[in-house]
């Protein structure tokens, strides 16, 4: 069980001074270190209903952080993707003196040009995918079968774009809009690229008991070409159940942030600013789901 004293130790804002901010988002802190190359932070921060809680939950940004490593390793083979080191080590001598809150949740990759679309796919009928369904019997413009249940099985992975959303849900579109945005070349190509992805993986987590019910890629441009960027693969950007509860016609328990989800419903908090902390017994479960998922999908212990 998690001690009292590892709920303070979270990190919810980086603060390096010396270092030029590039992007902030709900979660990760990005700085840019010149023009080739950025580092990319993974806070303890958790968003829920579209706004950032009050309480971060412990370990979550070396989670997301090395469970997005391993696929990088485990996916190379597939496409490129913009790591150059995790090796604190190995960064440039300007950060160095940031070591020790960057080990473990910090990444120095290279600056690609990014494509403005979310690349998602989808091997179970889930979240917004569900409700399209039960609206039209489509998801982005897909036919599925009818009389799929909540949490199905499709019969083969979907690929279903988004637009990126600076603030809010990103919106689904077909792949008719994405090649309007994007580029029918570029579009077919990441297309192709995701279903790879994610059938390569889905394979790999199936065997760790996990179903990987959907998950959503970013890609950028890099002078290797298409290149697999931000995070992999991890809690934040998948929906994980386990394998051995896994029952279609509801929704399924996950290695996600839906534990806190489940709580805010509870206490029935209207969803409007400022967002709610979390009592230490919700952020210790949260984490704990965290660090198991990432066990069971990489066979090791979180080096944090």
């Amino acid at each position: 069980m998690m001690s009292p004293e590892l709920l303070d130790s979270v990190l919810l804002q980086t603060d390096f001074p010396d270092l030029q901010l590039h992007a902030s988002g709900k979660v990760r802190d990005v700085y840019r270190l010149d023009s080739d190359r950025l580092l990319f932070v993974a806070t303890d921060r958790i968003s829920a209903f579209d706004y950032v809680l009050a309480t971060g939950i412990p370990h979550k940004g070396c989670v997301l952080t090395q469970i997005s490593l391993f696929w990088f390793e485990f996916l190379k083979d597939v496409v490129a993707n913009h790591l150059i080191t995790a090796d604190v080590e190995r960064y440039p001598a300007a950060v160095q003196k940031y070591a020790d809150q960057l080990r473990g949740r910090s990444m120095l990759v290279v600056r690609g040009d990014m494509f403005p679309v979310e690349c998602v796919v989808r091997g179970y009928l889930s979240g917004s995918g569900w409700k399209e369904y039960q609206a039209s019997g489509k998801v982005c413009g897909i036919a599925l079968p009818s009389g799929l249940k909540e949490s199905a099985r499709l019969p083969e992975p979907i690929f279903t774009p988004a637009t990126k959303a600076s603030s809010g849900h990103d919106i689904n579109i077909s792949f008719e809009d994405m090649c309007k945005i994007v580029g029918p070349e570029d579009s077919r190509r990441l297309r192709e690229v995701s279903l790879e992805l994610y059938q390569k993986a889905s394979d790999h987590a199936r065997q760790k008991g996990i179903i990987i019910a959907d998950t959503k890629f970013e890609f950028g441009r890099t002078p290797a070409g298409i290149t697999l960027a931000d995070e992999v693969l991890t809690p934040d950007s998948s929906r994980f159940w386990p394998a051995d509860t896994y029952q279609p016609g509801k929704a399924q328990d996950s290695y996600d942030k839906q534990y806190v989800r489940d709580y805010l419903e509870e206490i029935r908090w209207n969803k409007q600013p400022p967002a709610p902390a979390l009592p230490p017994e919700v952020a210790r479960r949260t984490s704990e789901k965290y660090l198991e998922a990432y066990t069971r999908l990489t066979g090791r212990e979180l080096n944090a």
